[in-house]
């Protein structure tokens, strides 16, 4: 049988990532500026860990203006839904022996 470490999710090892994707599972649509305030990132930072995620298929990104400001807004994917609740299992499962 595989050890229970082995079940956890190599895309949400990551603080930031394992943040982004708690803050899209709680909230449908989230901004840039959003996500950005609520896990005190820079620019940078946030948009590194997002395109991962979204390469990953967990998020998907829409950018439009608003005006004449651009506007880019981030959401969890079906599959990314389901990779994150399947992380959270595992770690339930470790965390109970």
């Amino acid at each position: 049988m595989k050890h229970l470490i082995h079940t956890l999710n190599k895309a949400f090892d990551n603080r930031v990532r394992l943040g982004v994707m708690a803050v899209l599972m709680a909230n449908e649509v989230v901004s840039f500026t959003e996500l950005k305030e609520a896990l005190d990132l820079t620019d940078g930072n946030l948009a590194s860990h997002v395109a991962a995620l979204e390469k990953a298929g967990y998020v998907s990104v829409s950018k439009q203006f608003v005006g004449k400001k651009p506007n880019t807004t981030y959401s969890a994917s079906k599959e990314g839904k389901t990779a994150f609740q399947e992380h959270l299992a595992a770690l339930e499962k470790l965390l109970r022996g």
